[in-house]
This record gives structure tokens, sequence and C-alpha cells, in this order.
């Protein structure tokens, strides 16, 4: 016999892949009607996150940390936009953004969503549903509309800071959702925005072979700090045995490199990730034609800090101080 909270399976299936969320109209396909939507309510079960949408996740899960518990977060707000405007609605700007997969959207984008017409711009519980743009293109990502990559960015960049435009760009680019020529139409649609003119240099900053946010912010660290780095993802041989690929790297006397490595904490603390870190770096090291410098997130600069953080203070150290090594047998080669 079905008690009055028993949820089909099925049900907890579809709000897993929505981060936990409901709408009414999916749990009225699977027939859990009002009635008992306000009985899961009242016993602390679920909880109304706003009209007509449910959380599922209510007791207490296992703490999530560190990029899951970023991404989890993107992706709810996401949702909540799509499944707080109804089955028409699609999801645009930052939300659109995290649906395709793109990194560097920030941790707590509003939920925002738009309907196909939509002319003026309404706000509740902290949603946001946009003016529909005209002549936008709309892409199916898990059953539901998202603005096309270039849309979303045109849409998201003119209100984001620019380290997390930048990255934003560089993480669209290295997944193909868009080529230069698509980054160059995202900023052609963007232009006219309020708050675009801030960012019309930011398109040019990008950089495909960036792969991570964190790489980014290094990136931008040292180019505002006046050492830009001299190529990227760079591979290093041994008489034509690789021996590791850098992030960052910076040219040095003799064919040397300066190579910095940016560690992100969920990549990178599992152990059989740290041993192969730890043999690529000995391995790099050991060649002798590179010096190797590690950061996290930690060591980038602050958001509205005054000073740089500690990798660009670092970087500059060793570039003065590491002129005097000798050539190696080692060579290089960028992707």
């Amino acid at each position: 016999m079905r008690t009055p909270t028993a949820v089909p399976a099925e049900l907890l299936v579809v709000a897993e892949a929505q981060e936990g969320l409901l709408s009414a109209s999916q749990c009225d396909e699977h027939g859990v009607g009002s009635h008992r939507r306000a009985r899961l309510v009242e016993k602390g079960r679920w909880c109304r996150v706003t009209h007509a949408v449910f959380d599922t996740v209510v007791t207490p899960v296992p703490r999530r940390t560190g990029t899951g518990a970023h991404d989890h977060r993107r992706r709810r707000a996401a949702w909540l936009g799509l499944l707080a405007y109804g089955r028409d609605a699609i999801a645009v700007g930052p939300c659109a953004l995290v649906l395709l997969g793109v990194e560097g959207v920030r941790v707590d984008p509003v939920p925002e969503a738009t309907l196909p017409g939509a002319r003026a711009a309404r706000s509740r519980d902290g949603m946001h549903l946009r003016q529909f743009d005209d002549g936008m293109t709309v892409t199916n990502v898990e059953g539901r509309w998202v603005a096309t990559p270039d849309w979303a960015l045109a849409q998201a960049v003119p209100e984001m800071g620019r380290r997390r435009a930048v990255a934003a760009m560089d993480s669209a680019r290295r997944l193909g959702l868009v080529s230069a020529a698509g980054l160059e139409r995202a900023h052609d649609l963007a232009r006219g925005r309020r708050g675009v003119a801030r960012t019309h240099s930011w398109w040019a900053e990008s950089d495909a072979r960036a792969e991570s946010p964190l790489e980014t912010f290094a990136r931008l660290d040292c180019t505002d700090a006046g050492i830009a780095p001299d190529e990227l993802q760079v591979e290093v041989y041994d008489e034509g045995r690789l021996l590791g690929r850098g992030d960052v790297g910076w040219r040095l006397p003799g064919g040397r490199w300066l190579i910095a490595e940016l560690d992100g904490r969920d990549v990178h603390s599992e152990p059989a990730a740290l041993l192969r870190d730890r043999t690529r770096q000995n391995d790099l090291v050991g060649s002798g034609a590179v010096d190797l410098l590690r950061f996290t997130g930690r060591d980038v600069t602050p958001p509205g800090a005054s000073r740089p953080g500690r990798l660009v203070a670092d970087v500059r150290r060793h570039l003065r101080r590491a002129r005097h090594h000798s050539p190696s047998s080692t060579t290089w080669r960028t992707e």
C-alpha cells in the first residue's frame, strides 16, 4: 500500500538530474498531486522553493566540497529558473552557460530565464525573467531549451567581472562550443547592452588553450603584472620522450623553461592523481631544463585586492633568479 508521502522512484530520478528540484507539473505527471506534495512539505521531506517548485533534498546529505559543490549550486540556480517559469522557459545568460557546461560562472548566479515574446522583465523570489532577445537562437540541453553559446556569452559577459568573463570565453572555446569567429559574433551580439562598454578589450584576451578558470586567472594576473607567459600547455621532451606538460610557461635562456602548474583541489587530491603529479614533477625537474612552481587558487589575486597574490610574486622572483641555469638537451614543444 502506498503511503501518503511515498515518491515514485522514477520521479526521484528526474529530481536527481535537476539538482534535487521538481516542478509541480512534473510531480502531477508522476502521480504526486498537490495533497501529497503538501504532506511531504509538512513532514519536512520536501520544501517549497518558490511557487510550484519543490526541493526534494531536505534531509542531511554528505557535505559536498570543492568543485562538486560549486557545480551543484550553479546548476541548481539554472534549473530553478527553468522550472519556475514553466515548460516554455529558456535558460539564458550565466544560467545557459552553466547548462552548456561552461566553466567560470560565479558560484551563486541569479536563477534566470526568458519566455518567447517576453517584453517586461519581472523578478520574484530572487529569480529574474529576462526580456526575450529578438533573433535569439536556442539549443536543447537535457530536454530543456537553452540559449546557444554565442547568445549566452553576449548576455552574460556584460554582467560579469573581467576574470570570470574571460574564463567563460576560454572554457567555451576549449569545449568547442564557439570558435574564434563565434566569439567575435558573440561580441557583436553583446554590443549595445548595458555594461558592455567596459568589456570590449576583454574579448581579445580569450585563449582556448586554458584548461580551467584557475589557469585563466593566473594568466591574467601575470599579464596585468607585466610578466605575461610566453606559452600555455608547454610540452617538455627529453630525447623524444614526453616528460610532461606545464600549464603556463616562460622561456629562460638556453632553451630552459619556468613552468607554473595550477592545481585544483578536486583534480589533484586523489591518491592516484597525487602519484601521477609527483612522478611528472620529478621527471620535469630532473631533466635539468625546467624550473617548476606549483600553485592553488589561494595563490591568485583575490577579487578587489590591492596587491597581486603569491603567484605573481613567486614567478617574478624566479624569472629574475633563474637566468643562470645552463642549457640541457631537453627540447620543448607547445600544443
